[in-house]
């Protein structure tokens, strides 16, 4: 008899404020799908009304967002936790950018 184990999804929400002067253009926008590519979970950011896939660099430059924005990230998956914490961190240290 074989059993299979059926893992519940989890599902983490989270945010962050766009520090970085110019908000999330094209080297931000690079680094955030650096870092949500390392995880199996999938990393949804969402600004104002548009909701996009962190692990697409077109979704993040829709977003357009700019400084002061606020970003809602969510994660659903096994390393749902890990990634949030990640990007999170990510943002506080302005995506490794420095004008």
């Amino acid at each position: 008899m074989v059993m299979i184990a059926q893992k519940k999804e989890c599902q983490v929400k989270g945010s962050f404020i766009v520090k970085n002067d110019r908000g999330l253009h094209t080297r931000p926008s690079t680094e955030i799908v650096r870092c949500t590519s390392a995880f199996k979970s999938e990393v949804l950011l969402r600004y104002q009304k548009m909701e996009v896939n962190a692990k697409s660099i077109l979704g993040i430059l829709m977003l357009a967002a700019i400084k002061g924005a606020k970003i809602t990230v969510s994660a659903f998956g096994e390393d749902a936790e890990e990634v949030v914490a990640s990007l999170i961190d990510l943002a506080e240290k302005q995506f490794y950018i420095t004008y």
